[in-house]
């Protein structure tokens, strides 16, 4: 199971409680300890294909472990993300070169090919104004950067993934507008439940 969505929408804090309820095996995005994440903030030119290979590398070991592992799993953003949403963007914003994002393509297909797609797919989906809310609320010092427009841009090609995605694997969408799993853990109990066919 893959937990998806923009930044700030909640997927952490998603992924732990589907682990803690159907003892799922976590994995978790490597975000605090990312050695690349607080320089491409500060210059998005100059470090969006070294971070977007590292998240490929770190994501590709989770994933080829999930792959491999008989127990069921839970990941906080798939691989598939990294390609089809944030390097898809950071190059059309002109933040990462043609030659750089053709030679990332080519390495996403070749690692890809090994791996096994998510059997579902939790996508949360939120306004811009909900994502900029959360992030501002949790404060990290890196994220102090991250602009509304490429929240957008990262929203609207999240859309046409998802829609895309919906034709191959089973998809649940969670309006997180409207929920806030951390104050109100009640309202997990709606998500908690149409998983359970999924699972079963």
């Amino acid at each position: 199971m893959a937990v998806a969505g923009n930044i700030g929408v909640g997927k952490t804090t998603l992924t732990t409680k589907i682990a803690e309820r159907f003892s799922l095996r976590p994995f978790f995005e490597r975000v605090i300890n990312n050695p690349y994440l607080a320089d491409f903030y500060k210059d998005m030119h100059r470090w969006s294909f070294n971070l977007q290979v590292y998240f490929l590398s770190q994501r590709f070991i989770d994933q080829r472990t999930i792959s491999e592992s008989a127990d069921p799993c839970v990941q906080d953003r798939s691989i598939y993300e990294d390609a089809e949403i944030f390097a898809y963007i950071l190059h059309k914003q002109g933040y990462m070169s043609a030659r750089d994002y053709e030679n990332y393509r080519d390495l996403f297909y070749v690692m890809t090919d090994y791996l096994r797609r998510p059997d579902v797919i939790v996508y949360l989906r939120a306004s811009t104004w909900t994502l900029i809310t959360r992030i501002r609320k949790r404060g990290r010092e890196f994220e102090k950067g991250i602009t509304v427009e490429y929240l957008h841009e990262l929203n609207e090609a999240y859309e046409r993934w998802i829609k895309r995605m919906s034709e191959e694997t089973n998809v649940l969408i969670v309006d997180a507008d409207q929920i806030d799993f951390e104050k109100y853990p009640q309202q997990l109990d709606d998500v908690f439940k149409q998983l359970e066919s999924y699972i079963k």
